[in-house]
This record gives C-alpha cells, structure tokens and sequence, in this order.
C-alpha cells in the first residue's frame, strides 16, 4: 500500500434466502404497518439462495459484491476479484504491477484449492498483475478485514428487511455507507459448477511462487506471459 499497489481482503458473506423472508434485527416501521413475511424459511426453488462475495480495497475503504446466484465456487471467487478490478481496481490503480488478497484459509478460496490457483493463475495472466496470496490461518477468520470493515455494515444496514430479490440485495448493498466506506455491487448471473477436478498437470501449470514463511498459506502467482488453460 505504501507503494501505492493495491491490496485488498476477499471472502464470501453467509448465503442468504431470496424471498419474503424473516430477516434478523429491527428496523422503523409506521405502527401498525409490520413488513409481512412469510411463516417458515422454506426455499423459494425459483429464486433460491443468494451467494455474496465481497472484496475490500484495504487503502480506500472501498468494495465490491458480486451476489451470486448458483454455488460459491472458486471460479466465482475468482470472478469477482475480476469484476473488481474491471470496475473499481482499474481506475483506482492504473500503474499497478501486483495485488496482494488476504482470504481466509477455507471456504472457496481456501488454500487447498485447486482450483482456486489455477484460476488466480488465469487472472495474472490476463491482467498482467503478479498475485501475492497472504491466508488467515485456520481459525482467525475474524481477523479478516473484510468482516468488520465492510460486511458488518451491510448486515446493519439491511437488518429487518425481507430480501425479497436479487434487485434489492444488490440495491441495499450499493446503499451501504458510512463516513468513509462506499460499496458498489451488482447481480452475477453466471452458473458455477460445483466438484470440478483440478489435475495434477493443471495444478503443475500454475506459476506459483511458494514463500519461505507458510508457503502453504503465502504464495506468489505471477503473470504468465502466456495464458493459463486456454
């Protein structure tokens, strides 16, 4: 940051139902006007459960949410930090040469994934950034920066509202603010598989850079000349 490259903190907020549902906290409502929902959290099948990944620009006090609509992959993590920078990152950090995502160590950006690497490794490539991957250790998830500086806001922020589309997820995250913080997001429509397998050459493709300290948990990808898996 000192440098002026950008870092930033990823990670998925809980899933939440999309429906006329019960939604945690109290909010102001004309007496006598109670928002309706509906009696028990059963699915809505049509509309199912909405998948917010977030990403935390650590020196603006901005994000970005991209609220999924299938499964909480790490193509869809990956996704996201990509919308990031298309959105947000580009224009914030024109001459950028890296980016460092601290991200908890489970989840779909765990370290163990596979295919978390190999599609980091896709990004680097196509965005000509070296990726430095700096992991919470298990069991500090709360350390993350992203909980408390960006995702403790949305949930105060929608507390007592029915979530009743992805329009007014989207909606309520985009009006999320405070004296500093700005968030923009948007709806990503795309389908993630689930149970990909990642082989042992694809893995072996990926120009990852292990560090001295944890390599498991801190690792370089840098930007292949050429593209990974294509």
């Amino acid at each position: 940051m000192a440098q002026g490259q950008p870092a930033i903190s990823v990670d998925s907020k809980k899933k939440e139902l999309v429906g006329d549902f019960a939604n945690k906290g109290r909010e102001w409502q004309p007496k006598g006007e109670p928002e309706e929902v509906n009696v028990h959290d059963f699915i809505n099948k049509e509309l199912g459960r909405a998948v917010p990944y977030g990403i935390y620009d650590l020196a603006n006090d901005e994000g970005w949410v991209s609220v999924g609509d299938s499964a909480d992959t790490a193509e869809f993590a990956v996704n996201s930090v990509r919308a990031w920078w298309a959105n947000m990152g580009k224009a914030r950090f024109p001459k950028a040469t890296r980016l460092l995502i601290t991200a908890d160590a489970g989840g779909s950006n765990g370290y163990r994934l596979r295919a978390w690497k190999v599609h980091l490794a896709k990004l680097a490539a196509e965005l000509g950034l070296e990726l430095t991957v700096c992991h919470y250790p298990p069991g500090t998830s709360k350390w993350n920066k992203i909980e408390h500086r960006m995702f403790s806001f949305i949930t105060m922020n929608w507390r007592g509202r029915p979530l009743v589309s992805y329009r007014t997820i989207v909606e309520l995250i985009s009006a999320t603010e405070t004296k500093s913080l700005k968030l923009r997001a948007d709806h990503d429509t795309r389908g993630y598989e689930k149970g990909v397998k990642i082989s042992d050459s694809e893995l072996a493709a990926v120009p990852l850079q292990p560090h001295d300290w944890h390599g498991e948990w801190n690792y370089t990808i840098v930007a292949s000349a050429q593209s990974i898996g294509r």
